[in-house]
């Protein structure tokens, strides 16, 4: 298992193609994508193809989403991690979530951990965290671990606000 950090509670790892199902669980609920303006996935071989060609990728460059599991039952729970995104040459930090886990300050943990990360280990200056203007409880997980919000635009004719920490 290829552990990239830890926090209190969670411990953070890299997914292999042998996750599809993991990541299925997560995003087949219409809940958990509700604002990420992503539709469901609907099988395995949608899993397979969101790790092959968005997760994995990002690994190349040290970045990328993260298993996220409890260290107390070794229970996946969510991702949470920084990606490289070309067209606006920036370093996004997002995080997803079970909705078994919601509320359970699991989000805030690991978006601050991640944070860290990014500035003390891979020495980002800015980092970017973008939300949909209706999801109130990740714009306050992101001014928690201390971003700021700078404004708010249309991303794929999607009304976002957009954070972001630097040092």
């Amino acid at each position: 298992m290829d552990i990239v950090l830890q926090t209190e509670r969670l411990f953070f790892r890299r997914f292999t193609m042998e996750d599809s199902a993991l990541l299925l669980e997560l995003n087949s609920d219409p809940e958990v994508v509700k604002y990420v303006h992503e539709v469901p996935l609907k099988n395995l071989a949608d899993a397979k193809a969101v790790l092959k060609d968005i997760i994995l990728p990002q690994y190349a460059l040290n970045l990328g989403r993260w298993a996220m599991h409890l260290k107390t039952n070794l229970d996946f729970i969510g991702w949470c991690g920084l990606k490289y995104i070309e067209e606006n040459k920036e370093i996004d930090l997002g995080y997803r979530l079970m909705k078994t886990y919601w509320g359970k300050g699991y989000a805030s943990e690991a978006a601050k951990a991640t944070l860290n990360y990014a500035h003390k280990k891979l020495n980002f200056a800015i980092v970017t965290g973008k939300v949909h203007v209706k999801n109130i409880a990740s714009q306050k997980v992101l001014e928690k671990i201390g971003m700021q919000y700078e404004k708010e635009e249309l991303e794929d004719n999607c009304p976002i606000k957009i954070y972001r920490f630097s040092i």
